[in-house]
């Protein structure tokens, strides 16, 4: 009987069902007390009193057993260990309650909640190495400055972005366009294992067994834009799902980026719109941190240090080329890239990224005239 059922059992049920969307599912709960038992349970002609309910949604719910077997799902679940977030949860993206329609519950492989800001980096499948190693570059930079880089796990410059934050321990989250236990590129199921296993969450708010169409996608799409603070479009032509992604970030009041490219690659071309019609231009992460403007208690906190160099007075979150840099600086010392290089041993290149690191973590600022302090 649904009157047995737990509440989120019967918000399983509703979200699983066909023909019903989330604005629906979120106006019956409204309007039939909030106990989604309720709805289950209540008979058609009041499901049909209620606006954008007709026939075939009341039918769907008042035969729900005929469309969703609920002990299958669970069972599903339970072997895939997954489990079922609500909008009711701590852990459901904050920000993804505040659009006008969310998802009553995601299904989660992973146990990450949620609990650092998010940034979406989104792009082409068909993209340049250009774009996979910006959008690598970025995703490791966010991470590793504490954000959870949000992507969709399709080719292209979402796996970089996710390749990015998983290659510095940081937190990174897929929302997949299928029911959870589809991968889709099937090449990706090793990034899909380790985002899961590393301190990532994988999402869907489909059940299982759905396989991808376009409206599936665009759905997906609403949900990655609609947890992030901002959303970072790499590479994308102007038809390309990016595109959607980033008008769903402006309908949400969201910040969306754009990253520049070649004007003779069509590639760049919907970035160059998104440009032209007001994202920002965006170069480094600085560009976004810049436009976020967190105050201090709303900043991410960065990837947490190791306790030995707690103790030893180092700030967090260095690697070791990074602490070798920035133990150059104390006592206040002013110094130029030749001297630097020539005090750790390390290589221009290697150098420069290091430096370019410190920046990012507001540990060291570049003077006017080329050279570098420590920031007091």
């Amino acid at each position: 009987m649904s009157s047995e059922m737990t509440e989120r059992q019967a918000l399983l049920v509703l979200n699983a069902l066909p023909n019903i969307g989330p604005v629906t599912l979120h106006r019956l709960l409204d309007e039939l007390g909030g106990d989604p038992r309720s709805v289950l349970t209540t008979d058609r002609r009041r499901l049909e009193s209620v606006k954008g309910v007709g026939p075939v949604i009341s039918e769907s719910i008042a035969g729900w057993r005929s469309h969703v077997d609920l002990a299958r799902e669970e069972e599903r679940m339970a072997q895939s260990g997954a489990d079922f977030v609500t909008t009711r949860d701590a852990d459901y993206p904050k920000l993804l309650k505040e659009i006008h329609d969310p998802p009553i519950g995601l299904y989660r492989k992973g146990r990450y909640d949620f609990s650092q800001p998010c940034v979406a980096i989104v792009g082409s499948r068909r993209t340049t190495l250009y774009g996979q190693a910006v959008a690598k570059k970025f995703g490791a930079e966010l991470a590793r400055l504490g954000f959870c880089v949000v992507s969709g796990l399709a080719r292209g410059i979402d796996t970089a972005a996710h390749d990015g934050a998983l290659s510095v321990g940081g937190k990174t989250a897929a929302v997949l366009g299928t029911g959870i236990d589809i991968i889709y590129p099937p090449e990706n199921l090793a990034l899909y294992r380790r985002i899961e296993t590393e301190g990532g969450a994988v999402l869907s708010e489909f059940p299982f067994g759905r396989r991808a169409d376009r409206q599936s996608f665009a759905m997906r799409n609403r949900i990655v834009a609609g947890m992030c603070e901002a959303t970072i479009v790499v590479e994308s032509d102007v038809d390309g799902g990016a595109m959607i992604t980033a008008r769903f970030a402006g309908e949400h009041g969201r910040l969306i980026f754009a990253v520049p490219g070649r004007i003779d690659q069509n590639t760049s071309a919907g970035c160059h719109q998104l440009i032209r019609d007001g994202a920002t231009l965006m170069t480094s992460v600085d560009d976004l941190l810049s436009e976020l403007n967190y105050l201090d208690g709303l900043r991410p906190a960065p990837i947490g240090e190791k306790p030995s160099e707690a103790a030893a007075g180092r700030p967090a979150n260095l690697t070791a080329d990074e602490a070798r840099v920035f133990e150059c600086f104390r006592g206040g010392a002013i110094l130029t890239p030749d001297t630097l290089a020539e005090q750790t041993g390390l290589g221009a290149a290697q150098l420069s990224s290091t430096l370019m690191m410190l920046e990012l973590k507001r540990l060291i600022a570049k003077r006017a005239d080329g050279a570098f302090e420590a920031r007091g």
